[in-house]
């Protein structure tokens, strides 16, 4: 079972950047093998995807809310992503998830914006901006 433990969380204030690392490890299969995206979800309110990368790491995604602010990065060679994000507001504080879609049957540009795609999650990290 494919475990993903996330890192680099915490308290920030408004327009200051943070970054994510999230680490995969008891794999099945190589990490190429696999989308990764990353998802928040603030209190009261669903998951939302916030950034995901294909499997070739040039193809990413980004909603509206991330795009221009958020980079999404992978180093397969460490079995890592990451997540960099610049300009934070107060409306980005969430607990932030890491999560893995096996997507080795598609092309390598493939990537998926739906949750119930993904299969496996990290733990999550808590990401606080104040004002």
């Amino acid at each position: 079972q494919m475990q993903l433990v996330e890192s680099g969380g915490g308290l920030v204030q408004a327009g200051e950047s943070l970054s994510l690392s999230c680490t995969a490890s008891e794999l099945a299969f190589p990490f190429t093998y696999y989308t990764m995206g990353w998802f928040r979800q603030a209190p009261g309110k669903e998951h939302e995807l916030v950034a995901a990368i294909a499997r070739n790491g040039h193809m990413t995604y980004y909603p509206d809310s991330t795009e221009g602010r958020f980079s999404i990065s992978r180093e397969d060679t460490k079995n890592t992503v990451y997540l960099k994000m610049n300009e934070l507001k107060p409306e980005d504080t969430a607990v932030y998830y890491c999560a893995a879609d096996y997507t080795a049957d598609r092309v390598g540009s493939y990537y998926s914006t739906t949750r119930s795609d993904y299969r496996y999650w990290g733990q999550g990290v808590q990401v606080t901006v104040s004002s």
